[in-house]
């Protein structure tokens, strides 16, 4: 009996050409996942500077609370090249309100650099300056099947809370990998 070895993973079988396209399906790029947000913080007078964090909604995240808070932030759509027009417009979609344009004194958003979540995402960030009521934060929707596998759908905010934070609450409530914008934040506020 003649036995065959299973071609190696992410490999082309012996003797198979690329496909007509000339690129070999086996060595095509993986998309990246990307994604821009905006850092609100504050300097309220006499008090160390606070931070606007927000809750992801849905029922997945209803009983996370400590180290599952972000930064408001998504995804660019396919033709979107300017990461800091999609910030801006993530901010508006999960606060339902604008982002400032900069710092008090007219300065540009303040450049947080680039982080990697856990998951193997990119998150591109920016800090403004400004102030908002988290009680009248509201959040837009999204819709998915639940219960799981019950063929039912229903609607939940992507945000379900928005609070402000002082830097020592929000590294222990902040997505661990997200804590670098934070320290780079706190870099630029002292310099």
């Amino acid at each position: 009996m003649h036995r065959t070895r299973p071609a190696r993973v992410g490999t082309r079988p012996r003797g198979q050409p690329p496909d007509r396209s000339g690129v070999d399906r086996y060595d095509a790029p993986v998309a990246v996942r990307q994604s821009a947000g905006i850092l609100l913080f504050r300097r309220p007078p006499g008090r160390a500077p606070e931070l606007l964090l927000a809750h992801p909604g849905g029922p997945f995240f209803a009983k996370r609370d400590e180290g599952h808070w972000s930064i408001p932030k998504g995804e660019p759509d396919l033709a979107e090249t300017d990461l800091l027009a999609v910030a801006r417009r993530e901010f508006a979609e999960e606060t339902g309100h604008p982002s400032p344009d900069g710092l008090a004194d007219g300065s540009p958003p303040i450049e947080l650099g680039t982080i990697t979540q856990k998951g193997g995402k990119i998150v591109h960030a920016w800090a403004v300056e400004g102030d908002l009521d988290p009680a009248v934060a509201v959040s837009n929707e999204f819709e998915m099947e639940w219960p799981p596998r019950s063929g039912l759908r229903e609607r939940f905010p992507e945000c379900e809370q928005a609070r402000w934070m002082t830097l020592a609450e929000a590294r222990t409530m902040m997505l661990p990998s997200q804590l670098p914008l934070l320290d780079a934040l706190e870099q630029k506020l002292k310099g």
